[in-house]
Parts: C-alpha cells; structure tokens; sequence
C-alpha cells in the first residue's frame, strides 16, 4: 500500500474512533486492498462493526468528516459500512446495513439525506460480509472470525443472483457495474470472490469473442491503462451485460 493509501486509512480509522469511541466492535479492510492489492481506480473499502444503531449526530459527524477527504486532492475514494453486531451475528439473510459512506452517495449527502439507501434488501451487503469474514484485514478491534459468521453458500449465490438493482447503474456507472456483473458471474460459477480485475480476467476466457471488447475496456479502465469512454462501445454494453446476466440467472 503506498504511503498516501495508508495515511488515508489511518484518516478513515481515526474518524471511526473519533464518532463512536470504544462502541467499536472491530473494524476490516477488504476489497481490492486485500484482493491483489489496489488499483489506480480502486476504493479504500472498510467495514465497521459496531454496538449500536448510529445516532442522527454520529451520521452527521461522519459525512462531515468523509465528504472533503474522499475521492478528492488526488485521495482515493472511501466505501464506509456499518453494521450493528446484533444485526449480523448469528447470521440471517438478509442482513442489515446501518450505515454506508461511498461517493456515488454524495449528492445525496450534500442535500443532508442522511439514509440514501434503499431499505429494502441490499445484497451487496451479503457479498461485502463474505468478503470480510474469509480475507478482511483487521485494522480496529477483534478478528473477523471472532466477530462475523460464515455467510452461507447458498446466501451468497443468493445474493450476487441478485442484480436488478446494479442494472439501474449502467448509464452512469458503466466500468462499476461491468465488473461487478463478472465478478457475480465468477462467484456463483466458483464460489470464490475475486477482485474485479481478476474477475473480469476470468470472464474474459470464457465471453463469446463478440461481448470481450466492453469488458476489456472496463478492465483497462480500472487499471488505469485506458480512459474510460463508451461511445464507441455505446451499442455493444447493453448487449454484454444482457449475456453475462443471463449466464448469472442460468
């Protein structure tokens, strides 16, 4: 991790302290950070476990906090999720989310909706808690295994099958929501969780030769090789992300 990574994550934590003192159950890195190490696009995602519901004050406190460090003077953008420990231990599905920071939230956000997630079932949530139980890396508190349980199998395919929503992002969120489709396409066939490039890599070997070209470009986007843009591609997304979602639906 580079020195401003890790100076950003010693931000993010010291705000984390800073709301909730000693609530803190435990805190996690995860994502790409500990799926092959980051990426010129990748966030700094972090999970917090906490004993509490999150008061209207504490919300405040960490978007105030988030909004002018994330994503901006060349930092990375910052995924904050919190969860309640009785919410999520002993598991069921779904499970609930108490709070979540990410920059695609910011315009929300600056109109001061403190709770712009949907509250219906978020399955993202279940792949995120996969992902810290079997690799996060404790940055606050006890080992994830000491304080998440396994996520089901069957709870996890479940959940990445689920993907009306993340379709609703495709005009907006193309290279995101590329790469997330191959890596739910990747997990129900494996049942590993592979970072997005990986992910995609994946897929690329196993994509008609007509629907590599979107997802190449998206993967080049990631890694910083190749500037994002689509509308040379701008007939062929649709069409790739149609094929992976019936292979993710098969």
């Amino acid at each position: 991790m580079r020195k401003a990574d890790a100076s950003q994550l010693d931000r993010v934590l010291g705000i984390v302290r800073d709301v909730f003192r000693g609530e803190v159950v435990g805190a996690y890195l995860f994502g790409s950070a500990v799926l092959g190490g980051l990426k010129p696009a990748s966030d700094l995602d972090v999970l917090a476990v906490v004993q509490r519901p999150t008061t209207r004050e504490q919300r405040q406190r960490l978007v105030a906090a988030l909004l002018p460090m994330s994503g901006r003077k060349g930092r990375r953008h910052v995924e904050l999720t919190l969860v309640v420990a009785s919410e999520i231990r002993p598991w069921r599905y779904p499970p609930r989310m108490d709070f979540q920071y990410g920059d695609w939230l910011r315009g929300e956000f600056e109109r001061g909706n403190l709770e712009p997630w949907p509250p219906e079932e978020n399955p993202d949530l279940t792949t995120l808690l996969a992902m810290v139980q079997l690799g996060g890396r404790p940055l606050l508190g006890s080992p994830a295994a000491e304080v998440l349980d396994p996520v089901p199998a069957g709870d996890l395919r479940r959940a990445v099958s689920n993907v009306d929503a993340l379709l609703e992002g495709l005009e907006d969120d193309t290279r995101n929501v590329l790469l997330t489709l191959a890596r739910a396409w990747s997990t129900l066939e494996t049942g590993q969780i592979r970072s997005k490039d990986a992910a995609a890599d994946w897929a690329l070997d196993r994509l008609p030769p007509e629907h590599r070209a979107v997802l190449a470009r998206a993967r080049a986007g990631y890694l910083g090789a190749e500037d994002e843009r689509w509308d040379d591609l701008a007939g062929d997304v649709r069409q790739h992300a149609d094929y992976v979602v019936g292979r993710i639906r098969g």
